[in-house]
């Protein structure tokens, strides 16, 4: 693990290391992804298009922070870069349709605390191709599209979830689209 140091001392390893996020000795994925909930909060009322468009960026910019901080820590995709596990939290979380509720839940806490669960199962069980990026691809594109495609995974289980729940009527608002 690079010293907080380097991290804190270089801008892309900063950005990489999700502000420090990942520098966490205890599970820095889980950690990375805790912390992208700080820019989900900060963004999931804008509107839509600005919504999906901060995380196109933050993907595609991770193709090239997570791959030049690999390259300067000569490890592919260190435990501490976790600049993917934020573009796959913004992924997964972009599936909650705007107003669902669930047992009085109007702040949506229950959604978003299910599609973290969501994607951190699928980030950790790598279903295909996301094991296939994971393995086969040694750049930052490799090390962002594994998160991207848990993302989706988890996203769409949570799109399942939320439709089930609306079926039974233990959730109301606007059906997913």
């Amino acid at each position: 693990m690079p010293s907080a140091r380097t991290v804190f001392g270089d801008p892309i390893h900063l950005l990489a290391f999700g502000f420090g996020s990942g520098l966490s000795r205890w599970a820095p994925g889980t950690t990375g992804s805790l912390a992208a909930l700080v820019l989900y909060f900060a963004i999931m009322n804008f509107p839509e298009w600005a919504y999906l468009a901060i995380t196109v960026i933050v993907t595609m910019a991770g193709f090239h922070i997570c791959g030049e901080s690999a390259r300067r820590l000569g490890v592919h995709d260190h435990s501490g870069i976790v600049w993917d596990e934020w573009a796959g939290m913004l992924v997964t979380l972009a599936f909650i349709p705007p107003g669902i509720t669930l047992a009085g839940d109007t702040a949506g806490l229950v959604w978003v605390a299910l599609g973290f669960f969501l994607f951190r199962l699928f980030d950790i069980l790598k279903p295909w191709p996301a094991r296939y990026f994971d393995e086969k691809w040694h750049d930052g594109t490799g090390i962002v599209m594994d998160d991207v495609v848990a993302g989706l995974y988890a996203g769409l289980a949570l799109m399942l979830i939320v439709l089930a729940a609306q079926q039974t009527g233990l959730a109301v608002g606007t059906p997913p689209v």
